[in-house]
């Protein structure tokens, strides 16, 4: 009888573990975000880009970039690149043209040497970010 009972004992705790385990793994974008320093980062980014200032454009829309990726990574989506964890969240944006569109102005600005972008395009690209991360609960 005694065998018995720590071969059941046993099997409870491999059982118990490997739900763990399960759980774990599978967790994904969970994580809920500190909204008052998104907030605050955000305002400070729509502040940064003034009218007939091309480089606040370009420093905006870069800085609200990394903040995405922030709240990607802090609601725990995987991903080597931020591309990767922006593919991996598909399903949590409103409006996924808007958030790649954005992204790639960024990747734009951040690869090519000689571009020139609009104070109406950075508008658009902080609208992208912002949605996305209301939707990701950072905003």
């Amino acid at each position: 009888m005694d065998a018995s009972i720590i071969i059941l004992f046993a099997a409870v705790i491999i059982i118990a573990v490997l739900l763990f385990v399960v759980v774990t793994l599978t967790k994904k974008g969970t994580t809920v975000l500190d909204v008052d320093k998104y907030r605050s980062r955000w305002l400070t980014i729509e502040q940064s880009l003034m009218r007939d200032n091309e480089p606040s454009y370009h420093l905006a829309i870069m800085n609200a970039d990394k903040l995405l990726d922030q709240a990607l990574r802090e609601r725990g989506f995987k991903g080597q690149t931020m591309g990767d964890r922006m593919k991996f969240a598909k399903e949590t944006w409103s409006n996924r043209n808007a958030v790649w569109q954005s992204h790639k102005l960024r990747n734009q600005i951040a690869h090519e040497t000689d571009i020139h972008i609009t104070y109406d395009q950075a508008r658009r690209a902080l609208a992208g970010f912002k949605q996305a991360l209301k939707d990701l609960g950072a905003i």
